[in-house]
């Protein structure tokens, strides 16, 4: 008899995001296009660096400030959201995304809005100004990639993942 009126109904509850509808981006791809938006930062903030005069005292040993490192932390992340504000809310792009093919997208594989992007952002920028431990969460952050679903620990908690353009 095949029918078993007795038998418990099954369902699938919980969804994992399917890679069926899209490419998730390989590791080198989302390597290239950190890489990439590290430039671009460092061109903007490293000219000002300069112009402080603080790479004198690193040529003979001289740490700079908290004050001034935490001063540097947040113009980098304000060069990078003058740099890619827009494109992350039109089309879940940085700079270095747009260039390596690869944009962010929501478990839904829909754009993410914002407050997901800022979560993202946030758990990736901010820890990493803690000191020692800051730098303990950031190498744990990317070792998260070496996962199944390549997504790193602040795609975890902004519910989004990296997939081809």
């Amino acid at each position: 008899m095949g029918d078993n009126v007795y038998k418990t109904p099954e369902s699938n509850l919980i969804q994992e995001p399917s890679d069926e509808a899209v490419t998730l981006a390989s590791r080198w791809q989302r390597l290239g296009a950190s890489i990439l938006d590290g430039l671009s930062i460092g061109l903007i903030t490293l000219p000002l660096m300069h112009f402080t005069r603080r790479f004198d005292g690193l040529s003979s040993g001289v740490q700079p400030s908290i004050g001034y490192t935490l001063l540097m932390a947040v113009a980098a992340l304000a060069v990078f959201v003058m740099l890619n504000a827009r494109m992350l809310i039109r089309s879940g792009q940085t700079i270095g995304k747009k260039v390596m093919g690869i944009k962010i997208v929501n478990l839904d594989d829909n754009l993410p809005d914002i407050k997901s992007l800022l979560i993202r952002y946030f758990t990736y920028f901010i820890p990493g100004q803690i000191p020692m431990v800051g730098q303990l969460f950031s190498v744990i952050n990317i070792l998260f990639i070496f996962g199944k679903p390549k997504r790193c620990l602040h795609d975890h908690f902004a519910a989004t993942r990296v997939v081809l353009n």
